[in-house]
């Protein structure tokens, strides 16, 4: 007698819904796609919104991938977006260059497609296999070689079933633009030249202006896409942004997409690297070190201070800062300085406190000004008061917020700083008078917010995504001054533009906006918590040293959660909401879960398995009502059984 076999587990195969969205298609050369006009191609759907670093790593994942199957698959960007500047058509086109996007792009202003596939987060990828059947969904980032493994598996499965339709994809590229600069980031007044030093990033560039802001003195980088070091004509970056200066007169840049810190001497036009090791930092990783042995995550912006250079990491949502050598050490070291690597807006002492995408920081005095960018908030660091008590972490300085309320409010609004409101600012530059300058990169504004008042208002407005601004003469030594000029990098407009200081502000009509995703209701009471994760095909979660899972729970504000809160290994959790026992229950508010896992291939003759880290952090939206859902499921990634 034998043992039956056991059942086998089947799954309803779903149909991919049809892809719809008023703002139409991008790099098709005018055509509109469907997934039955693409059937027999295998086709990720990648669900962007370009103010999301995380979505843009997603884009860099996905570029080797769609040139190794350029004959089997399509890759589809379907935007879907979080600002209000972003569900504008022309935005989307900017930003589909901006950044490289080398593949058709849906404009989904109105998130139709985003609820058809009942999406949560940013950025999150849909595998659909070559008959239109979903076969796996990820959210977050780390899932390159999932995905490869996955559409090998697909091309295999369907040539053998003659299902498999291989040729030319539908992306059509557009026509090139003969600008001076495209879409440049950041810019630097060079000390003692006057001259203007630009990260050109789209074109992998660093250019230096004459004083005009517009005649082209130099080039450095080949504009090819690349980590090298060596002579301007030769050198390589990725995306660069930030720029500073040393005192030593040598340039440091935030070479964004390479995931480091360049060097860059104005007088050779030489470049070299600082910091990073090329790869981006994931969780776990270590967080102090040799400046070239540990690894970075999309430094945007960077500024001399408290000497050393402090770093705008956006892709850890943290600041970081490197230590020169002969200040710290052979070779340089850097390290954590503020914020957890959770995604939020958290004041107190640095090794507490939450960012949101910090891209831009300013140096003045005992402060260092902070533009937050996904909180839409205006931020600074300060040390700490010895009064107060001994920070944490982070050396005793302490995280402060001027403007801003967190990641889903935004708008233009001018006035007590309280109720001022931001759309994603780029940029801050301090002025001589001791207020700064904001630039208010999606309101495409100045703004200007002075500490002594605790007023802001409105310097200018029609700059078409102004990213960074720089005191045109140094600004002067009389330290009181508020006139003069400003050059303002328009990034979406390709140029510098000289700008007076006006003696009045300019009145606005106040705008106030919140992320248009609706809140998820819930019950009151119990909450089940479930981050669905099942390993790729091929791999296999490694528990030999330990739990290779991780989350963490929080919420804004931390009244919402009764009970939950915490980090812990298991992706299952029981959350408690908070009941109104009378005394007034939060009954709205956004639960902020990041989940990790790591994953090995299941290979048992090889001794040293590759492994992969697959992570997402989700902001969500909640609302406590009778009758709402009491659970609530992320996928992380799953589906995965074609």
């Amino acid at each position: 007698m034998t043992d039956a076999a056991p059942p086998t587990r089947t799954r309803a195969r779903v149909r991919a819904p049809e892809l719809t969205g008023r703002g139409g298609w991008l790099n098709t050369g005018g055509a509109a796609l469907s997934l039955a006009g693409l059937r027999g191609r295998i086709v990720v759907l990648d669900f962007w919104t370009f103010c999301c670093v995380n979505c843009l790593h997603v884009l860099d994942e996905l570029r080797e991938l769609e040139q190794r199957h350029a004959d089997t698959l399509v890759i589809v960007g379907v935007h879907s977006p979080k600002f209000a500047h972003e569900a504008e058509h022309q935005a989307v086109v900017d930003a589909v260059e901006r950044y490289g996007v080398h593949h058709p792009v849906l404009d989904d202003p109105e998130l139709a497609t985003w609820k058809q596939y009942a999406v949560r987060a940013w950025p999150t990828l849909v595998v659909i296999d070559p008959e239109g059947y979903v076969v796996a969904q990820h959210a977050g980032e780390g899932h390159a070689h999932a995905l490869e493994t996955l559409v090998g598996r697909l091309e295999e499965e369907h040539a053998a079933k003659g299902t498999l339709r291989r040729g030319d994809g539908p992306y059509v590229p557009p026509e090139p633009e003969p600008t001076a600069l495209r879409f440049p980031g950041k810019a630097l007044r060079l000390p003692g030249s006057g001259h203007f030093l630009v990260s050109d990033t789209t074109r992998h560039q660093l250019v230096e202006l004459a004083e005009d802001g517009e005649t082209v003195l130099r080039r450095v980088g080949s504009g090819v896409r690349g980590l090298a070091d060596g002579p301007p004509e030769a050198a390589r970056f990725s995306e660069p942004q930030g720029l500073a200066a040393l005192p030593d007169g040598t340039v440091v840049v935030a070479d964004t997409v390479n995931h480091a810190l360049r060097s860059y001497d104005p007088g050779t036009g030489a470049v070299g690297t600082l910091a990073g090791t090329g790869a981006q930092w994931w969780r776990g990783s270590p967080t102090s070190g040799p400046a070239r042995e540990v690894a970075l995550s999309s430094p945007w912006d960077v500024a001399w201070f408290a000497d050393r250079v402090w770093i705008a990491m956006a892709g850890t949502h943290q600041l970081w800062t490197y230590t020169p050598p002969g200040a710290g050490g052979a070779g340089g070291s850097v390290a954590v300085a503020a914020g957890t690597a959770n995604e939020g807006l958290v004041d107190g002492p640095a090794g507490e406190a939450w960012f949101a995408q910090p891209s831009g920081l300013a140096a003045a005095g005992d402060r260092l000004w902070v533009a937050d960018a996904e909180t839409s908030a205006l931020r600074w660091v300060e040390r700490a008061d010895p009064a107060s008590g001994p920070a944490s972490e982070g050396d005793g300085w302490e995280v402060r917020t001027a403007v801003g309320t967190g990641l889903f409010d935004f708008g233009h609004r001018d006035g007590d700083a309280g109720q001022a409101l931001l759309q994603h600012p780029l940029g801050v530059t301090a002025l001589p008078d001791g207020s700064v300058a904001v630039a208010d990169t999606y309101n495409h504004a100045l703004r200007r917010y002075d500490p002594a008042t605790g007023r802001v208002s409105t310097l200018a407005t029609d700059l078409r995504e102004l990213s960074d601004a720089v005191l045109a003469d140094g600004g002067g030594a009389g330290g009181d001054r508020t006139d003069g000029d400003l050059v303002v990098v328009e990034s979406a407009r390709h140029r510098l533009t000289r700008l007076r200081l006006p003696e009045e502000a300019v009145r606005v009509a106040s705008v106030a906006h919140r992320t248009q995703r609706a809140a998820t209701e819930v019950a009151p009471g119990e909450l089940r918590l479930d981050v669905v994760f099942q390993p790729p095909a091929g791999q296999k979660l490694d528990v030999r040293y330990g739990p290779s899972t991780r989350l963490q729970v929080s919420a804004t504000p931390p009244e919402l959660l009764a009970e939950g809160a915490g980090d812990g290994t298991d992706l299952n959790r029981r959350l408690v909401l908070a009941e109104d026992g009378g005394g007034g229950a939060v009954t709205e508010g956004v639960l902020h879960i990041s989940a990790m896992a790591a994953s090995c291939d299941d290979d048992a003759a090889n001794q040293y398995p590759a492994c992969h880290v697959h992570q997402q952090d989700w902001g969500v939206p909640v609302r406590v009502t009778a009758g709402g859902a009491r659970r609530l499921p992320l996928v992380l990634a799953g589906m995965d059984d074609a």
